[in-house]
């Protein structure tokens, strides 16, 4: 290895184990669910983005397995060559139809649809403006683009106004406003009634990346589009396949227009082979479930409820969460690395997060729960949470 890589590699994991946050990814050894194999122990599950437990539903299961006997384990190439299958289209249908728009468009991933949507749309002159809390791939699509932006304060909707104002008042063209309809970190939620309301003042274009929102919220997990009755008017809705879906991928839902855009310009679109048949049609039938079995988000929020009232009973400060997504907030990041040894080693998974992905001064661990948690797997989480918390004197 070139030996100034070397020195700078050693240098920073150094830093890393200095600060106490140096750990390499535990290894899951059976299916996503509530209870797993991980590290060679059987543990209960509190940081899967699995919410209603679609990973091992039966039905997902079954459709992946007929996909790969009937089309094979590949597409053999990019959508736009000769990669799209009728499986592809069909789950583009039932996403627009489930989202209620126009269109949709399937991405790699989450990550990729957020890259491609934001930087093909926005050029020179334009303007993005964004919630300083989005997600790094909203962030990333707005650097690889050369439009403008602007940050608005966490949920700060008259900050917002203040700026699209200034914005037209100096003759910007489009301007699109960004924000999580769910944020991954923190599990508080966009206002979309205000962002559609700002956007229609200053005739900006409205996107919502509904990542931790879809089978979360609205009718049968929609989104938060659906949530705040926002559809009439509202431009993109993003998301991914990978979080209460249970599969991988990610999507737009717009108008067609803008669809055939992105067919023919999103770089992540034309420059990447598509999903294997098995991962498409497994999404496709995680839809189907989502749309025929909404007593799945229901548990999903009575786990939420019990869990939630459970932590604030026993002192821990869980910010300002109102969704699944419950944040312990410890401290350092250390300190937060150290609590979630602390719980694995008493049958809990709950994964450490400090920075860069929150301040140093906020770090926590993250706990989400699922709808396939029985309340004897949260009782029994409950206590190694009371437990770990006395002993490092968080509560």
């Amino acid at each position: 290895m070139n030996q100034r890589l070397q020195s700078f590699l050693r240098g920073e994991i150094e830093s890393l184990k200095a600060k106490g946050i140096f750990r390499m990814p535990r290894v899951l050894e059976t299916a996503a669910g509530p209870r797993v194999r991980m590290d060679g122990r059987e543990i209960i599950q509190l940081s899967s983005n699995n919410y209603l437990g679609l990973t091992t539903h039966p039905k997902v299961v079954e459709a992946a397995r007929r996909a790969l006997e009937e089309f094979g384990a590949g597409p053999g190439a990019v959508r736009t060559i000769a990669g799209t299958m009728s499986l592809h289209l069909e789950l583009e249908r039932r996403l627009a139809r489930f989202k209620g728009t126009d269109a949709a468009l399937v991405f790699q991933s989450g990550y990729t649809a957020n890259v491609g949507v934001v930087s093909t749309l926005m050029q020179e002159g334009d303007l993005i403006v964004s919630d300083e809390l989005n997600h790094a791939s909203i962030i990333d699509g707005c650097r690889l683009c050369k439009a403008g932006r602007a940050i608005y304060r966490h949920l700060d909707y008259d900050h917002l106004r203040d700026i699209l104002r200034e914005a037209r008042a100096r003759g910007t063209g489009k301007i699109l406003v960004v924000a999580d309809g769910v944020f991954s970190m923190d599990g508080d939620v966009s206002d979309l009634k205000a962002i559609a309301a700002l956007c229609r003042e200053f005739d900006a274009i409205s996107m919502v990346d509904d990542a931790h929102a879809t089978g979360v919220m609205g009718r049968n997990g929609r989104g938060t589009v659906d949530h705040f009755a926002v559809q009439e008017g509202w431009d993109i809705q993003i998301g991914t396949m990978s979080k209460a879906f249970g599969v991988m991928g990610g999507y737009v839902c717009a108008s067609r227009d803008l669809v055939e855009f992105y067919v023919h310009k999103a770089r992540p679109f034309l420059f990447s082979s598509s999903h294997p048949p098995a991962v498409i049609a497994a999404c496709i039938a995680a839809v189907e479930v989502m749309e025929n079995e909404p007593d799945r988000v229901a548990r999903l929020w009575e786990n939420t409820r019990f869990f939630k009232e459970g932590l604030k009973r026993l002192g821990f400060n869980i910010g300002s969460s109102s969704t699944p997504i419950t944040p312990v907030i410890i401290g350092s990041g250390a300190k937060a690395a150290r609590f979630s040894d602390e719980l694995f080693a008493r049958g809990v998974f709950a994964q450490g997060i400090y920075f860069p992905m929150v301040a140093e001064e906020k770090s926590r661990v993250r706990t989400i729960v699922m709808a396939t948690h029985t309340r004897a797997d949260l009782e029994e989480a409950l206590r190694a949470f009371e437990h770990v918390g006395r002993s490092l004197g968080v509560i």
